[in-house]
């Protein structure tokens, strides 16, 4: 089935975001992948028929599907077109998943606290971290996840206040912050870095911790059409909690 050049060009026109045009015509395309309304094996307009519908030239056009492709969004078949590619395979370790959904597999009960829910500005590390000028916008988040009655998690989230104009409003004792931002924000990209820390005292109250005990940080920075949304440290007792993978030689 092919993508009609007409609601590429009539998405394209609805959403008049800043930037370069082939950013932009990207962006569409990944929202649309993202989303699910565009699925594998779907054809895409030809180069030509988008740059006349689009209003673009050919050389943006072909920017934008060379992109795409080197990220492994789109095949493209010489002398037959550009086709929406099939889904990457991801090892569970490097997943990213909700840990509402990670306890309820496990045939248990998630519950949240809110600790800390506000609006902020960017500080140097923030702006770092989020890819902002120091000053911008961004919300922080501080919530406790349990598993029945143990605190499994203590989740201390910044996110980038354009990419979620909503996200204060929303009651995360109801859903997890993870499952918000995919609803608004698609995940695209992930980072992950996981190393050992040793908590501090408010931490150890939050999480429950024995004095001495140790703890496992994730540190997860998440990208949707191009830009970082969030950043996450995600804080485990080290002695309840374990990351498990499966890789191919």
């Amino acid at each position: 089935m092919t993508i009609a050049d007409t609601e590429v060009a009539s998405l394209y026109r609805a959403r008049p975001l800043p930037g370069p045009a082939y950013r932009r015509l990207k962006e569409l395309v990944v929202e649309q992948i993202a989303s699910g309304r565009w699925t594998e094996g779907q054809q895409l307009p030809a180069e030509t028929q988008l740059a006349s519908s689009l209003g673009l030239s050919r050389m943006t056009v072909n920017r934008a599907l060379r992109e795409l492709t080197a990220e492994g969004l789109v095949v493209r078949t010489a002398g037959v077109g550009s086709f929406v590619a099939k889904p990457k395979a991801s090892s569970a370790l490097f997943e990213v998943h909700s840990i509402a959904d990670e306890v309820a597999a496990r045939g248990h009960r998630h519950r949240a606290e809110v600790h800390t829910l506000t609006a902020d500005s960017a500080d140097a590390r923030a702006s770092a971290d989020l890819d902002v000028p120091e000053g911008a916008a961004v919300f922080h988040s501080v919530l406790v996840h349990y598993e029945d009655d143990r605190a499994i998690q203590l989740e201390d989230r910044l996110v980038v206040a354009a990419e979620a104009p909503d996200y204060l409003a929303q009651d995360f004792t109801r859903r997890t912050p993870h499952d918000y931002l995919m609803e608004i924000a698609p995940l695209m990209r992930g980072e992950h870095v996981v190393e050992a820390v040793t908590p501090t005292a408010e931490q150890r109250h939050l999480l429950q911790l024995a004095e001495h005990e140790a703890g496992l940080m994730i540190r997860r920075r998440t990208w949707s059409r191009d830009r970082v949304v969030s950043v996450a440290r995600l804080l485990h007792p080290g002695t309840r909690y374990r990351l498990e993978g499966v890789f191919d030689a």
